[in-house]
């Protein structure tokens, strides 16, 4: 479908000079001489982009610009403006309005912008889909835990919720690198601003100048058309850098200029764009090792390294494992309108033994073929793709002494963090000082760090 520009300008020829020129790069061109008709316009039809005078009759472009951003706020705006008054422009810009041309219009450079504000428009709404699709979902955004390292990284982007620094995820494939990063974004104040993922390792070494800062018609063999890049798509929010550290070292030189001056100069273009944006980036290589081997430029990694957050493999935090196979058991019999509820103890155990070298996506991938193959309300050990070393269903026994253990290993480490603060440590565990204590009882865990020290270094029997 073609997209509708209004042209609103109250000089005859050059309106429909610019209308018929319009008309003829296939869009669909409607015409107003002042910016009350092209208001009335607006208030019956659905307008992609509106391309106006600034100095007019009745009512200014400015106004039209005020009003339009009120009954239309997706509909992109230029401005046209005479040289002697740019100022206009740049109250325009400030209003809302997505470019400025200059008079006399240079029609090569208004086809250009036109289609530039026109790609712009459909980023954003691209984008508010995806945020509101993603405000109906857990404050966490699917990031699923209570063990005492992902408490304390939850803690963490709370703290990153007001501010727009550059944040460094390191981690093991598989361990929700981008779920992360979506969480710092969306629970932030870039929550109604783009963000941009790519994956670095995907795009060819040819291509990643242009996929990141755009190109110019003109360009290159095949820039049939200008083309912003992953940069500005992402202006005012966050720009995700999945697999960091395949970037070649001539784009990590770049990419240092643009974090420097915050501008960006498209492949083939002279001219700086101002760009806002926090960059997220994510390795599951040691960038560390990387600089001290001239694979990675230093001065980089201190740029993207303003917060590190360190991912824990999930082998190392196995008491949430049972929170994530509920998590999951629901998500696909929902999806596959299945009433699978629940896991049996034996199935649960050989979960909880397992060494989830994939980690959370490997966890994630079994139980949707386990919800596959149930016949039943429950998950058993036979759905299972892995042998589970001889396990068989009396063996469930075993489960729930595993998990009083994974219980008991957790509050000990929470009591060693808070120095034994029976206060601190039960309101980091969010249960009552009371109910620590029972627990403490209950799974026979030391009071005090000289209890503790005993119960770590037993004296020998004496024979």
């Amino acid at each position: 479908m073609s997209k509708v520009i209004l042209v609103v300008e109250d000089e005859a020829m050059l309106r429909q000079t610019m209308a018929q020129l319009l008309e003829e790069e296939g869009y669909e061109v409607l015409q107003a001489a002042d910016g009350k008709a092209a208001f009335a316009i607006a208030m019956q039809r659905v307008i992609d982009l509106v391309l106006t005078d600034v100095r007019m009759p009745d009512m200014d472009g400015l106004t039209l610009l005020h009003r339009l951003k009120e009954l239309a706020p997706q509909t992109a705006v230029i401005v046209v403006t005479a040289y002697g008054t740019v100022q206009d422009a740049v109250s325009a810009m400030r209003a809302g309005a997505s470019d400025y041309l200059l008079k006399p219009v240079q029609f090569d450079d208004m086809l250009l912008r036109i289609q530039r504000s026109l790609d712009l428009a459909q980023l954003s709404r691209t984008n508010r889909v995806i945020t509101e699709q993603l405000a109906a979902e857990s404050i966490f955004h699917n990031l699923i835990g209570r063990s005492a390292c992902m408490l304390k990284l939850f803690d963490t982007i709370r703290k990153l919720s007001a501010v727009k620094s550059n944040v460094l995820i390191l981690g093991d494939s598989g361990t929700g690198k981008e779920l992360f990063a979506r969480a710092i974004h969306y629970n932030g104040m870039t929550r109604d601003k783009p963000f941009m993922p790519v994956n670095c390792g995907a795009i060819p070494e040819t291509l990643i100048e242009s996929e990141l800062f755009g190109h110019c018609r003109g360009a290159f063999t095949g820039a049939n058309r200008d083309k912003i890049g992953y940069f500005e798509a992402a202006d005012g929010g966050t720009l995700f850098l999945d697999e960091i550290s395949t970037l070649p070292l001539s784009i990590q030189s770049s990419l240092l200029r643009v974090l420097e001056e915050r501008v960006v100069v498209p492949v083939g273009d002279t001219r700086a764009r101002p760009v806002d944006v926090r960059i997220i980036s994510a390795s599951n290589q040691d960038l560390e090792r990387m600089v001290e081997a001239d694979q990675f430029r230093r001065d980089l990694y201190y740029r993207l390294n303003v917060v590190k957050l360190t991912l824990p493999p999930l082998r190392q935090r196995r008491e949430d494992i049972p929170l994530l196979v509920h998590h999951f058991l629901d998500k696909y019999s929902r999806q596959m309108s299945k009433h699978v509820t629940g896991i049996s103890n034996s199935a649960m155990y050989a979960l909880l033994q397992h060494e989830w070298k994939g980690n959370v996506r490997e966890l994630e991938n079994v139980i949707e073929r386990a919800v596959i193959f149930a016949e039943n309300d429950h998950i058993s050990l036979e759905h299972l793709p892995f042998a589970a070393e001889g396990l068989s269903e009396e063996a469930g026994e075993a489960l729930h002494e595993a998990l009083r253990q994974f219980e008991r290993q957790h509050i000990l480490s929470c009591l060693r963090r808070h120095d034994y603060s029976k206060t601190e440590t039960a309101k980091s565990l969010n249960i009552g000082v009371s109910s620590l204590y029972r627990k403490i009882e209950e799974l026979g865990i030391p009071k005090s760090p000289d209890e503790d020290r005993l119960q770590e270094s037993p004296e020998p029997d004496v024979a």
